[in-house]
């Protein structure tokens, strides 16, 4: 009986550090998502004191909005190219730096450095080199062109969290045990049979990290758009975020907005929960 008191006094302290952060959850975002639930059923601007109740009207102008291709095909765009970029990136770089050479510790945080910047500052930092770097050698600048608008924010996102990406697969790399892989070369399997037999099973924790994180990431992309281009040119580089951002403040139709913002959480979590459980699934089988 004294050992039951005794672990569950230990489970409450354990507990107990986690309750800021839970403090935090509750206040932050979930009493405010719930609370922000019914606007879904008004046509609330969202300054006035008067919100007429609509019924589901919002959700057939959801469904029925045209204007929302083009922000489902940008965040969709950019969150595939970011996502695979930034981890073959953040994969290769890390097997290279694996290797001891000179100038090791210089080259990880040269690759990490841009990390630690914040995402204005990585916008204005690319609008400075698109504009006049790219102009100089006769490119033309991402940023102002419909077509190649959403690579250029892709470049600015591979360029700044790659090194994140490296940092947790080279932590991966380093917990490959020698002799498996020394086993590995012992039977004859060259470079490639060695990654695709013995690296990737073994990785299989770090993708199962690393591929939803850059998966959230890209699906909620804000930043890059509203610092570097505004949604534009036109509206070319607007995200479903931004979209959101929109209908929310500038064209005060919070009622729209909000439904928007919730059709898409749910639509978040379905893709997030999917990706993550297929990649358990397989670290677990592996």
């Amino acid at each position: 009986m004294k050992n039951k008191k005794v672990k569950i006094k230990n489970e409450l302290i354990d507990l107990s550090f986690l309750l800021p952060a839970f403090l935090v959850f509750v206040f932050m975002i979930l009493i405010p998502l719930v609370m922000g639930i019914r606007f879904v059923f008004t046509d609330w601007d969202g300054i006035s004191a008067v919100q007429n109740f609509v019924g589901f009207k919002n959700f057939n102008t959801v469904f029925h909005d045209k204007d929302l291709l083009i922000p489902i095909r940008n965040t969709a765009f950019f969150t595939v190219v970011t996502m695979v970029c930034v981890n073959a990136i953040g994969l290769g770089l890390a097997m290279l730096v694996n290797k001891e050479f000179k100038g090791i510790n210089i080259f990880k945080s040269i690759i990490f450095i841009p990390l630690v910047i914040s995402l204005v500052l990585v916008s204005q930092m690319w609008m400075y080199v698109y504009n006049d770097f790219f102009t100089v050698v006769g490119l033309e600048n991402p940023l102002v062109s419909k077509k190649y608008v959403m690579l250029g924010l892709c470049g600015m996102c591979i360029w700044k969290e790659s090194g994140l990406a490296m940092m947790v697969y080279l932590a991966g790399l380093k917990g490959i045990p020698s002799d498996v892989m020394e086993a590995a070369v012992v039977d004859g399997a060259n470079a490639w049979q060695r990654f695709r037999n013995v690296t990737i099973p073994f990785l299989a924790p770090a993708f199962t990290y690393c591929i939803p994180l850059w998966l959230a990431g890209g699906l909620r992309m804000f930043d890059y758009s509203t610092v570097a281009t505004s949604g534009g040119p036109g509206n070319a580089s607007t995200t479903m975020a931004y979209y959101i951002y929109k209908y929310l403040f500038p064209y005060n139709k919070v009622g729209y907005g909000q439904t928007v913002a919730i059709i898409y959480l749910v639509v978040c979590i379905i893709i997030s929960t999917f990706v993550t459980k297929k990649l358990r699934k397989r670290e677990i089988d592996l």
